[in-house]
This record gives structure tokens, C-alpha cells and sequence, in this order.
């Protein structure tokens, strides 16, 4: 009998365009050889031009997942997406509260690319106060990152401030992605117990990004579920979604106008 893989788990929702969510983590899990296991937050109907509409899941059925799962399978890490409201947030994380040691990567998604609305207002306390304390990891970017800490981020000098902020504030590390910040680079910047990581790449020049903070946050989980340190992790995670973007491909033009990339590139591997 074949020994089984590393189990990583993925709490988001579900992108009927595949270019995000768990459609895009179970890809990125694929890649790494790693079981990837869905509890589905929200359905969906969007494409990487527009989010059209927003369905949840009810709680009990989330609920239902995520305690199923953890029953079932030998799960190695977990990762947390789209979890929409403050009711959902909160049932994650009382679950998620009895694994502790479980390394468990928050993507606090709040905003699709297209500047789409993904998670309810009220719900950002219950992020702060319930769920981001658990994690390991939290991978924010720029807007959510101000969101959590209720002050701008205007350029890259002020990124490894505002990621130590984070760090101290929430008890845990903090991958902070620095991609909306102008120039021909990308610097995301890891605080890991105290230490600082710098990753830049060049900036490439696709059409889109729909689905790289997920496609990002699936990858390190993946390699943590795999045994990896915290920052080989990230390293592995950042190679790989350059090289995702590097062979992402475009299908129809938004509404006649600019073309978006899906992140699909692992389709081609």
C-alpha cells in the first residue's frame, strides 16, 4: 500500500473562476505532493474582473467541515482564507483553539483584486481578537495589514515597522506583502520570532494577480505540513508563485478593457 501524503486543511471559500480560494490552494497543494483537504466558507460567483455575488455557507455546515476533518485525517497544517463574517470567523476559531499545535496560516482576505468587499466590517474585530492570536503565520498585504492596524503604510521603509507592530500585537509571525507599493521590485518582508526575512523578486509585468495572496498563503502551508522551518517555507512559497505568475495566461478582456490574468500556471506543470 502506498504511504499516504502530508494532509494540509483549507478554510475559504470557493472561486467558480478557479483562479482563487480552494480552487487555487488544492493546485498549489498538488504541486507540493500534499493531500488537500476543503471546508468551503462561501460560494462564490466571480472571475478575476468581478466579484458578482457572495453566498455563505451556513456556520453549522462549516462547523461541520472543519471538525470532520480534523477527526478524519492525520492533518499536518491548516490555512484559513475567505471566512466572510464575524459568526464564521468565530466558529473557526473555537475550533482551531483545541489544535494549537497545529501551524495554522491566517490570510485575513478582506479586499478580491478587484476591490471587491470579501469580508463583512463587523467582522474585522472578531479576526483580531479570536482568530489572528492562534496563528503562526498571518500573511496580510498592504490594505489589510492598515486595516488591522488602523494606520497607512506609505512605502517600503515603513514595512518592517509595521510587520514588527503586527508581530507584537497578535502573538504570532507576520508575512507582509509589500506588492501594492510602487517600484520595479516586490518586497515582502517576514518577521519570524523576532528575526527579519527579505524577499524580493522583479515585478512582473502580468495582467492580473487574482489569486496570488492565496495561491502564496497555500504554498507555505504546504511546505510547513511538509516540515519545512518557517522561512525555508516562505522562500519555497515565493519561488513558486513567481513562477506561477511567470506562465499565468489571460482569457477574455474585462468588460473590453484591460485583460487579467488567472493564476493557473500550475495547470501547465
Amino acid at each position: 500500500m502506498t504511504q499516504p501524503p502530508s494532509a494540509a486543511l483549507t478554510i475559504a471559500g470557493s472561486d467558480c473562476s478557479a483562479g482563487a480560494g480552494i480552487q487555487a490552494d488544492l493546485k498549489t497543494f498538488q504541486h507540493f505532493g500534499v493531500h488537500g483537504l476543503t471546508a468551503v466558507t462561501c460560494v462564490v460567483a466571480e472571475t478575476a474582473c468581478i466579484v458578482r455575488h457572495v453566498h455563505p455557507v451556513p456556520v453549522s455546515i462549516v462547523r461541520d467541515q472543519v471538525e470532520l476533518l480534523l477527526a478524519s485525517f492525520p492533518v499536518a497544517a491548516v490555512k484559513t482564507g475567505m471566512l466572510f463574517s464575524a459568526a464564521h470567523i468565530h466558529a473557526v476559531a473555537e475550533i482551531l483553539a483545541a489544535h494549537r499545535k497545529l501551524p495554522l496560516v491566517v490570510d485575513p482576505v478582506m479586499l478580491a483584486s478587484t476591490g471587491d468587499s470579501l469580508l463583512e466590517p463587523e467582522a474585522v474585530a472578531v479576526y483580531q481578537e479570536r482568530l489572528l492570536p492562534l496563528a503562526y503565520l498571518i500573511t496580510p498585504n498592504l490594505p489589510e495589514a492598515e486595516a488591522l492596524l488602523g494606520s497607512p503604510i506609505p512605502t517600503a521603509a515603513a514595512l518592517e515597522d509595521a510587520a514588527r507592530q503586527l508581530a507584537r500585537r497578535y502573538h504570532t509571525n507576520v508575512l507582509l506583502k509589500g506588492g501594492h507599493l510602487d517600484g520595479p521590485d516586490c518586497l515582502d518582508l517576514l518577521v519570524a520570532d523576532g528575526e527579519v526575512f527579505r524577499f524580493t523578486v522583479p515585478r512582473l509585468a502580468v495582467a492580473g494577480s487574482h489569486g496570488t495572496g492565496c495561491t502564496l498563503s497555500a504554498a507555505v502551508t504546504a511546505r510547513l505540513a511538509l516540515g519545512d522551518s518557517l522561512p525555508a517555507a516562505v522562500a519555497a512559497a515565493k519561488a513558486y508563485l513567481t513562477d506561477t505568475l511567470r506562465h499565468s495566461y489571460t482569457f477574455a478582456p474585462c468588460h473590453g478593457a484591460a485583460v487579467h490574468a488567472l493564476n493557473q500556471g500550475t495547470n501547465m506543470k
